[in-house]
């Protein structure tokens, strides 16, 4: 299945996509994260008893999730090609090569739909990123669960742009935190797409910024795949229903690039991949800082 949340007739609604339409499943049902909780033979039988189909081009794509039980949780370093592209353009942050998955976390509401513009501040930073990445939504709740059972516990895929501050990142120790937490940054989506959709090894990832190709890689590429990632995230930790997992981008970021690349006002960049669709997100300034007592990142 292909699952969009959408605005349609005012109200936020959970359907299936199919060509280009959506059959909604009943508003009384509840959003993206109950009805993935319910499974997808559940999700399967609303969405087959629904008579309410629409066209596509008559909704609003939101982001799929909207409500957050925690932090986004990211990954760092999980393409070994990325990882070596900014080896000495980390400003005295260089680490070594990881012998297991980097991890971090973002603010929720960082997240926007599709096709949402990205806001950003010269005064907040001087250094906006892009990194195109594959995104998981966790459907069963698991601790310490073994790689071989890790995918069991994965209800689907979705694309994520985790645009990213590089000057807060250095800022504030190097900790990513901060640098990829500014409000109205990432867009995720369109769908959540089932596994039984998906050979994922051979998905293709790719970002395009003004039409020109920036990155370009296959997932299995990754130095940790997506099982060991959720069994090593999962070690004495639990995922929830509804946890969103990001995975990791791979090389070609501006920051690495040599003269740097860096998004402005004006720009559009698209993220895609096999089988997942596409987000389209245009740059738009926007005030950020309002009545801060914090300098400038440009000053």
């Amino acid at each position: 299945m292909k699952l969009a949340t959408v605005m349609h007739a005012g109200a936020k609604r959970v359907g299936a996509v199919a060509g280009e339409a959506i059959r909604l499943v009943p508003a009384g049902e509840g959003d993206m994260v109950e009805l993935i909780g319910r499974g997808q033979a559940e999700i399967a039988r609303l969405v087959a008893a629904s008579t309410d189909t629409v066209p596509l081009a008559a909704v609003a794509l939101l982001a799929p999730i909207q409500r957050f039980n925690r932090d986004v949780l990211c990954t760092g370093w999980n393409y070994w090609e990325h990882f070596e592209e900014s080896r000495g353009k980390r400003e005295g942050q260089d680490v070594e090569k990881p012998k297991a998955p980097t991890f971090f976390t973002k603010g929720p509401k960082t997240v926007i739909g599709p096709n949402d513009d990205v806001c950003v501040d010269p005064h907040i930073s001087a250094k906006w990123d892009y990194e195109a990445e594959v995104g998981i939504v966790i459907g069963k709740a698991c601790r310490s669960v073994s790689s071989a059972a890790a995918l069991d516990h994965v209800f689907g895929y979705f694309l994520a742009n985790d645009v990213s501050a590089r000057d807060l990142q250095r800022r504030h120790g190097g900790q990513w935190l901060k640098g990829k937490s500014i409000d109205r940054t990432m867009p995720i989506g369109p769908f959540i797409v089932t596994p039984d959709e998906l050979d994922v090894p051979s998905i293709r990832l790719e970002l395009t910024l003004n039409g020109q190709t920036m990155q370009n890689a296959v997932l299995e590429q990754m130095a940790f795949p997506i099982a060991e990632l959720v069994a090593e995230l999962s070690f004495g930790m639990t995922l929830d229903v509804g946890d969103v997992i990001i995975t990791g981008t791979p090389p070609g970021i501006g920051n690495a690039r040599e003269p740097a690349v860096f998004i402005k006002p004006g720009d559009e960049m698209v993220v895609s991949a096999t089988g997942l669709g596409e987000l389209r997100n245009r740059v738009v300034l926007h005030d950020l800082h309002g009545s801060t007592d914090i300098a400038s990142m440009t000053s």
